[in-house]
Order: C-alpha cells, then sequence, then structure tokens
C-alpha cells in the first residue's frame, strides 16, 4: 500500500496546512468530473483516504508509529513490568502488546421464528408447507465479499492489519500498553474501499424466498420445530441461523384431541338407543362404521382403535373416541304421541324419583372420554 505521506506529496514533516493545500489541489485535479483518465477515480479515492488519515491528529500519530510500536519513551518502570501484565489486563480490560488480532466481518446469521397453523385432519398423517419469508440473502452480486466485483478489501493503515489501536497508559507501577478496536476499520484489519452497490458492503441484502417444510404427523398446538441452517444469513455471507416453526392447530367443530386420541359427540335418537342401529360416520380421515347395541346409554363412550393421530415419536396411532349422547324429541304429533302412551302403558316404569347424585353430561362424557 503506498504510504500517505506519498500520495499527497508532502514531507512526514508537513504541517497540517500544507496537507490541507496539498488535498485540495490534488482533489480538483483528480475529480472524476473533471478528469477523464482511466486511473483517475482510484487515485482520486486514495487522495481522500490519506488526507483522512493524515488531517485527524490521533489517527496521525497511529499511522506514523506503525504496526511495531513499542512501550514508547518509557522510563525504568516500564523495564520492569514483567510479570504483571496480567494484572493490568484484567483491571483495564486491554491486553497487553495489542496483538489480540483482527476480528472476521462474516458473523453468524439470526435465528428465524414462524408461525404456521395447519389444520387437525393435517395433524393426523403430516403435511407439506412452502413457506415464503422475508430474509437476509447472501448477495448475488459479492457472494458475501462485501466488495464490488472487481475489487477487494486492503490492509488497514491505521492499524496495519492487526484490528488493534496500541496505547501507552500511565500508571502507579509505570508505563503499560493497553489496546482497543481500531476505529478506522473497526477492529476487522481490513478496508473495503469499492463497497459493494448492490448490498451497501453487507455482504446480504433482504428478499422474499419459499422454504419447503415437512410438518410431521402428531404435532400440536406450542410445539416447535427446529431447522438448522435455514434463518439469516449472517453479515459478509457469514453461516444461516436457525429456522424455528411455532405450530399452531386450528380449532375443529367436531372433533377436538386429547394426546393422540381424537374425540366426538354422536347424537343418537332415542328409538336408535332403544333399538340399536348400525350408522357410518364421516371421521377425519375417511368413513367409520359404528354399531350401537339395543339400549345403549347416555355417556357411553364407544372406541374405535387406532383411529386417531398418529404418535410424534414412535409408531402407531391413538384411537377414535366417540361419547353417546341420547336425543329426546321434544316436537311430536299427535299419532306419535299416542304411540308413547301405549308404549308407557305397556310397561310398568317407575316414576320419576329422586336418585344418587351425578355429573352433568358434558362432566360425565369428559370423565368417560379420558378413562376410555
Amino acid at each position: 500500500m503506498a504510504d500517505h505521506y506519498d500520495v499527497l506529496g508532502v514531507e512526514r514533516t508537513a504541517t497540517p496546512d500544507e496537507i490541507k493545500k496539498a488535498y485540495r489541489r490534488l482533489a480538483r485535479e483528480l475529480h472524476p468530473d473533471v478528469n477523464s483518465a482511466p486511473d483517475a477515480e482510484e487515485r482520486f479515492k486514495a487522495v481522500t483516504h490519506a488526507y483522512d488519515v493524515l488531517s485527524d491528529p490521533g489517527q496521525r500519530q497511529s499511522y506514523d508509529r506503525g504496526p511495531q510500536a513499542g512501550f514508547g519513551g518509557g522510563g525504568g518502570g516500564a523495564q520492569g513490568f514483567g510479570g504483571f501484565g496480567d494484572i493490568f489486563e484484567t483491571f483495564f480490560g486491554g491486553q497487553q502488546g495489542g496483538q489480540r488480532g483482527p476480528r472476521s466481518r462474516a458473523e453468524r446469521g439470526q435465528d428465524a421464528l414462524l408461525r404456521v397453523e395447519v389444520d387437525l385432519s393435517e395433524v393426523i398423517f403430516g403435511t407439506h408447507r412452502d413457506l415464503e419469508v422475508d430474509t437476509a440473502i447472501l448477495c448475488e452480486t459479492c457472494q458475501g465479499s462485501c466488495a464490488q466485483p472487481g475489487t477487494h478489501e486492503v490492509t488497514c493503515d491505521i492499524c496495519h492489519g492487526t484490528g488493534q489501536i496500541s496505547r501507552t497508559v500511565r500508571s502507579l507501577l509505570g508505563n503499560v500498553m493497553t489496546s482497543s478496536p481500531c476505529g478506522t476499520c473497526r477492529g476487522y484489519g481490513t478496508i473495503i474501499p469499492a463497497p459493494c452497490v448492490t448490498c451497501q458492503g453487507q455482504g446480504r441484502v433482504r428478499a422474499r424466498r419459499t422454504i419447503p417444510v415437512d410438518i410431521p404427523a402428531g404435532v400440536d398446538t406450542g410445539l416447535r420445530l427446529q431447522m438448522p441452517s435455514q434463518g439469516e444469513v449472517g453479515p459478509a455471507g457469514g453461516p444461516q441461523g436457525d429456522l424455528y416453526l411455532e405450530v399452531k392447530v386450528r380449532h375443529h367443530d367436531i372433533f377436538s384431541r386429547n394426546g393422540d386420541d381424537l374425540l366426538c359427540t354422536l347424537e343418537v335418537q332415542m328409538w336408535d338407543a332403544v333399538l340399536g342401529t348400525t350408522t357410518t360416520l364421516k371421521a377425519l380421515d375417511g368413513d367409520v362404521e359404528v354399531e350401537l347395541r339395543p339400549g345403549i346409554q347416555s355417556s357411553e363412550v364407544l372406541t374405535v382403535k387406532s383411529r386417531g393421530v398418529t404418535k410424534l415419536r414412535g409408531g402407531g396411532r391413538g384411537d377414535l373416541k366417540i361419547g353417546v349422547q341420547v336425543v329426546t324429541p321434544t316436537k311430536l304429533d299427535h299419532k306419535q304421541k299416542e304411540l308413547m302412551k301405549q308404549l308407557a302403558s305397556a310397561h310398568k316404569y317407575p316414576a320419576p324419583s329422586l336418585g344418587q347424585f351425578q355429573q352433568g353430561l358434558f362432566s360425565k362424557l369428559r370423565d368417560r372420554f379420558m378413562n376410555a
């Protein structure tokens, strides 16, 4: 890399006014608007960068000191410091000698969280989704290098690639060297003279992409699925974070779920309960044939094996549990009422009387569901 003083055409002992005059003269001469030479733009950038460094007293001092700056101007205290370096590193937060090294521009991307809704019927066997997300992806122009194609990053001439600026601090025990991240390169050790115009030197851009997702059978509301390396691309093309999918199962008007079992209620007319019948029900995964024995009572639970939800871990499926609710007719015509009277007179049923306390129908059904 060219020496900044040579770039501006001044001596190393030049005053701030001499540096400013040299910069203004070269800037007018090399500005792309007035100079059409092929290398004018690159020379103009070099002149501007050299002036930025040398016009700042702190940066100029660091630049003049160079990468191998020692303890500087030290008295006897610096020579005898020896093993106290670890103590000062603990108290001052710096590092003796300033040799921590530059940090990488590439960092891991952030994790992302998406919420996906599925129907109860999709939970039985699992389902597939193509999810569209707005996220950070790799910049196709620079491929994560952060630099405009045809250019590359260069070593920082302030910290000389170390990413750290060393300073001498006076203490009761003598002079000690501490280090801090370079303010010019922000600790990277390199500078990008021509950042990529597509990603503004970030190495990544925001875009919409489609992520195919296979949602396994047996998921339930609140479950989170982890998809490694499907999150955002990190700065400077760093590795992708993870994607987490939070599942929500939509409410179903007929079927509900208890673990791996499916629950539903079957309304049975009084005469079907008395005489018994066979009926076909439309379950979530196809038809189910159910036989009602004669004299079946409300709150009884019929169990159909292996017609519930596929188990998330392990094989097999839960059961389909059907709670029976006998419906008493409320609107009868004259003929139907006469038939009911004849039926009642033909059998001597006991009169209504107080019996043992029982829970309500739905509570009773719930308990039987759980214990069936």
